[in-house]
């Protein structure tokens, strides 16, 4: 079975703003996987949340599926992207 490569799908939508939290999370209907160098878009007004509150809200999100080739370089500029946090030193010193 082929799948399509871009295709719509719904999803819930949860943001919260407040001193411990600030983030938007999106969960595609289905536990659907997004897999490196797929892009999705949440269709839909702006939303808007007052400081110190939380909402949800359903939406219906665009899925393009990324093809092979852009997999592969997705994933590699990732694992390259990773080693620059990587901090090494050799510079002679005393330990105390």
């Amino acid at each position: 079975m082929i799948r399509p490569r871009a295709f719509e799908v719904p999803c819930r939508l949860a943001v919260e703003q407040s001193e411990a939290h600030f983030h938007a999370h999106v969960e595609l209907e289905g536990n659907l996987a997004v897999r490196p160098g797929d892009r999705v878009r949440v269709h839909g007004d702006p939303i808007r949340v007052a400081f110190g509150e939380n909402a949800v809200f359903e939406r219906t999100a665009t899925v393009v599926r990324a093809g092979l080739l852009l997999r592969v370089w997705t994933r590699a500029i990732a694992y390259l992207g990773l080693t620059e946090l990587y901090e090494v030193s050799f510079n002679p010193g005393s330990l105390r």
